[in-house]
């Protein structure tokens, strides 16, 4: 579906310290593999200890360095003692990639509690628990990148999708508080916000309805093709980057012209 590959941007994040969540596959396992690639020490986060491994040892066969963090994000004292060990293994902290999410996808009449508190907490309370110890440590340096992977779901709603999109439109909501809280400390915060990017779960649904489903995305994307992870990536590099050191508050869309 995404034939056009993202061409690969390059930016100077050598000596930096990032923390990626949800690092163990799909967009954030992207992520973290091109902010190692750029010369950052990557913290990759996730449950799920296995595959974590995977991507630490890719990061590391292409000559990166990375760590593997297991945590249960909506955990308090987890994600602060993760910070922590983080700081105390390589001395600092740069860049924080807020990227853990679930879907628990139902029609709100049908939605369990369940299925809208897993997703708040995941989605919401992870990214506040973890930027609230973060930005402790980038205010007392005078220097730091935070960065939210939101969603189009948090900007134009989509239908079974209260919780998701609800937790994200939250991220778009600390994201632009946030940034005014710590821009006088010289730590950025902003938002990206993916539309439909072709990853497994894509693929899976590309080979469940075949045209139907690609006739479905040419009709709402003007760009007539998903994503790329890497596309979502290079965002990530850019706000990363010292080049967006005058870019703070900021939500940019990844999505094809679907938000435009």
């Amino acid at each position: 579906m995404s034939d056009q590959p993202a061409r690969k941007i390059t930016v100077d994040l050598s000596g930096q310290v990032a923390i990626v969540t949800g690092a163990s596959q799909g967009l954030g396992q992207t992520m973290a593999t091109e902010l190692a690639a750029n010369g950052a020490k990557v913290a990759c986060v996730a449950r799920n200890a296995d595959k974590l491994a995977e991507t630490v040892k890719a990061i590391e066969d292409a000559g990166g360095e990375a760590a593997a963090f297991s945590c249960d994000v909506t955990d308090r004292e987890s994600v602060d003692k993760l910070v922590d060990d983080v700081v105390e293994k390589w001395g600092k902290l740069d860049i924080l990639v807020n990227n853990a999410g679930i879907t628990r996808d139902n029609l709100l009449p049908r939605m369990t509690d369940e299925e809208w508190d897993d997703v708040i907490c995941t989605n919401l309370r992870g990214a506040f628990l973890f930027a609230r110890a973060a930005s402790r440590i980038m205010m007392r340096a005078r220097s730091g990148r935070i960065i939210n992977i939101s969603s189009v779901s948090g900007l134009i709603g989509n239908q079974g999708q209260t919780n998701y999109s609800a937790s994200k439109a939250g991220l778009i909501g600390l994201t632009r508080s946030l940034s005014r809280e710590l821009a006088g400390r010289k730590v950025t915060v902003n938002a990206v916000a993916p539309g439909f990017i072709a990853t497994e779960m894509t693929k899976v649904l590309e080979e469940k309805y075949g045209d139907a489903f690609r006739n479905e995305i040419k009709a709402k994307i003007p760009a007539k093709r998903m994503g790329t992870p890497e596309e979502v990536a290079a965002a990530v590099l850019f706000l990363a980057s010292p080049a967006a050191s005058y870019t703070t508050g900021a939500v940019l869309t990844v999505d094809g012209g679907m938000t435009g």
